[in-house]
This record gives structure tokens, C-alpha cells and sequence, in this order.
């Protein structure tokens, strides 16, 4: 369901769009989403009309959108809240600019998890895992977790729904050592690929930093011109946070890219959310989320 890459303004290959990540992006406030504007973005991005006729078929096959009128003309109503897979969570964002701004100072803990899941739980096993994933700890050993944030209750709540709570252990410590390895900083970049990590930002920032560049000394764009910059700006902000594991500054290198980045992200988003629709029509719901996600810390 991903299109190819295609060449940005800012130097990079962008990430590949999902047909349904377009569709999420251009719900608006009212739950609704205009086929219009769907079309119109899709074909700015280099995809059909037949790859939007079948993402709109599942939507509606699996229960999320109602459909009313047909193609172009038609109008999509969202079931439940469609927005939730296509970003990452807004406490997750808000968090993440906590940091940024030194309002989240790392207190030189390790928090650990162990569970040993029988084969017979497997699915539970690795849902559990992947729930570990992506709260952003990193294995050290079979079975065995570690991140520098306190997420001990969302591991908890996830293992008890999944019911294996009991296989759960956890613990935290102030004196982690992996081999010799004992300074903070290099146990974190041995556990967690930073390199990549920072890579996804910078593409992120220079994707920003043209998009801003293009709002600053381009005609005034047009509305699927300005709806298409949101859902690759979406794209590329996922891709960067997505595997980002919001490790405290005091564990990361220094410059860390992802501080620029996000500033640049935010800016962009406020500029976007600026240009007003030109026929009045509701706010994107993708550009709320953002707008909650991204407030300065403390407003």
C-alpha cells in the first residue's frame, strides 16, 4: 500500500505515503473527509484514482468511514477517531518537546522488564514485545528490556489486558552495566541505534526547513497544495519519531539533531495551520492534534 519514493525539495527521498494515511491526514474537525480533496492531494502525490477508489473500499468494508454521494462528489464520514495510527500518540509528541525545552530532566534511572511468555502465549508474547518496542525500550537480552523513561504502568496495563501479568517482572537501578560498558551515554548508543535515529530527524529538519522556505518566498499555495505539504510533513515527522525512543538529552549526543527537527516541524505545522482554506471549510483534524501536541510546554 506504499508509493514509491519520491524526491523532495529538501535533498531526501520522502517515506512512503499509505493510500489510508492520506485519508486519515484530511479528516476534518467535523469527522468528515472531502473526496475532493482527496483525489486532488492523492494525484499530487503521484497516486491513482483506482489506489484511492480501493483504500476507500476497505475503509468502508472494515467499519471505519461510512461513504455518501460517489466519487469526486462523494463525502466520507469517520465511524470512530481515524487519526490514532497516523502519528504518533500526542502525549508521546508533547513529551518529546517537554524534553526539548529541559522541562524532563532524566533522574539517572533504568527502569528494566523481564517476561518469560510460554510458546503457547506467543501472540501475547509478541504483542507485549512489540508494546516494549514501541515505548521505546531496547532488548539487552532475550526476554529482557530497558528504557531510561518511567512507562512501568503502560507495560503493566498492556500485560494485564494481554494476561500475562504474572510473567512480568520489573525493576530499576542507577548502576546499569552491559560488559564493561557503565557510562550512560555509551550504553545507550550500544543499545539503540542513534545513528539511524538522528538521520530520520535530519531528513525531517531539511524537509521542514524547504517547506517554511517554500511558504516564505513561493506564491500562496493552493488548497490541495497546502493539504499535500500536511500529509508529507505527517509522513516524514512519523518516520523521525516512530523509532525515536526519547532517550533524556543526558543520554543522547551532542548536538542531538531531533531538537531542531521538532522545532523546525512545529514551525512548519503553525504555518500551514495559518493559510486559511479558501472556501471556509472546517479545520483538518490531523492540524488539532498537532496543534494540542505541539503547545508550548507549560501554556
Amino acid at each position: 500500500m506504499r508509493s514509491g519514493p519520491a524526491r523532495t525539495e529538501g535533498g531526501a527521498d520522502r517515506p512512503g505515503i499509505p493510500t489510508r494515511l492520506v485519508v486519515q491526514a484530511l479528516v476534518r474537525e467535523d469527522g468528515t473527509v472531502d473526496a475532493g480533496d482527496l483525489y486532488a492531494v492523492a494525484s499530487l502525490l503521484g497516486m491513482s484514482g483506482q489506489q484511492i477508489r480501493l483504500c476507500v473500499r476497505r475503509l468502508v468494508d472494515e467499519g471505519r468511514f461510512t461513504q455518501e454521494g460517489r466519487g469526486r462528489k462523494a463525502t466520507l464520514h469517520a465511524v470512530a477517531d481515524a487519526t490514532g495510527s497516523l502519528a504518533p500518540d500526542a502525549a508521546f509528541v508533547r513529551h518529546a518537546y517537554r524534553q526539548d525545552a529541559g522541562l524532563a530532566p532524566w533522574d539517572g534511572t533504568w527502569h528494566l522488564f523481564a517476561f518469560a511468555v510460554p510458546e503457547s502465549r506467543r501472540t501475547a508474547r509478541d504483542t507485549l514485545r512489540e508494546h516494549l518496542l514501541r515505548l521505546g525500550a531496547a532488548s539487552v537480552h532475550s526476554g529482557l528490556y530497558v528504557t531510561a523513561n518511567p512507562v512501568a504502568e503502560l507495560v503493566e496495563a498492556r500485560a494485564e489486558q494481554l494476561g500475562v501479568l504474572a510473567t512480568l517482572t520489573r525493576l530499576t537501578t542507577t548502576d546499569l552495566r552491559i560488559g564493561e560498558l557503565t557510562d550512560p551515554r555509551a550504553l545507550a548508543a550500544a543499545l539503540w541505534p542513534l545513528g539511524e535515529i538522528a538521520r530520520r530527524h535530519e531528513e525531517l529538519a531539511a524537509f521542514a526547513r524547504a517547506g517554511l522556505a517554500r511558504l516564505d518566498d513561493g506564491p500562496e499555495p493552493s488548497d490541495a497544495e497546502r493539504l499535500t505539504a500536511a500529509v508529507e510533513l505527517a509522513a516524514r515527522f512519523t518516520a523521525a519519531m516512530e523509532p525515536d525512543p526519547l532517550l533524556p538529552p543526558q543520554l543522547l549526543p551532542e548536538p542531538w539533531p531531533g531538537t531542531g527537527a521538532r522545532r523546525l516541524a512545529a514551525d512548519c505545522w503553525a504555518r500551514l495551520r495559518g493559510t486559511p482554506r479558501a472556501d471556509g471549510t472546517p479545520a483538518l483534524r490531523l492540524f488539532a492534534l498537532y496543534a494540542d501536541a505541539l503547545r508550548p510546554a507549560g501554556s
